[in-house]
């Protein structure tokens, strides 16, 4: 099937409910088949996502950035794992080796990514489906905004629609396979 980067949170301190859902997307993308692109750690939501993959049989990557692996918070249970030397360059390859993009709840990590896979997709630079779950109203401030600078015109309707949002993980994925080649 396809290569799905799964973006979300790592840190240590969240609760147990968000790493709940990140293993049962994990979980979830393995059943359909899929393998999972990750940021390759092996800590919160991150790393209960990539076990949750493996759990259900399902092959996972990571791509992590040389810095990080330093710190010990790799997965290195991945059935591959790629070592760049920058964040950036971890976005690149992140979005080369993807065919879809699935954004969890997250912080400023999760979001930089987000907004890196959708700005080149604004740009034209790739056409790969892109959802953002939005678990009980996580992403609502964010949507609200989004919506606001597109009736200001700073972001055009057409970019804003790039964009599928679903309130569920098997939704999402719903979405995501109805617009995979």
């Amino acid at each position: 099937m396809a290569a799905i980067c799964v973006f979300c949170a790592s840190s240590r301190t969240l609760d147990q409910r968000w790493l709940d859902l990140a293993a049962e997307t994990g979980a979830e993308l393995a059943r359909r088949g899929h393998t999972l692109v990750s940021g390759g750690g092996c800590v919160g939501m991150m790393g209960a996502l990539a076990d949750g993959a493996r759990s259900a049989g399902g092959r996972t990557v990571g791509v992590i950035p040389q810095a990080l692996m330093d710190l010990e918070v790799s997965d290195l249970a991945s059935d591959e794992l790629l070592v760049t030397d920058s964040m950036a360059s971890r976005k690149t390859i992140m979005i080369e080796k993807s065919d879809a993009f699935l954004t969890l709840p997250g912080g400023l990590g999760t979001l930089d990514e987000l907004f890196e896979v959708w700005t080149t997709a604004t740009l034209a630079m790739h056409t790969k489906p892109m959802v953002l779950v939005d678990t009980d109203g996580f992403y609502r401030p964010l949507l609200d905004w989004l919506a606001a600078i597109t009736d200001q015109a700073f972001l055009r309707p057409a970019g804003l629609e790039l964009l599928m949002v679903s309130p569920t993980v098997p939704t999402a994925l719903d979405a995501l396979e109805s617009r995979l080649p």
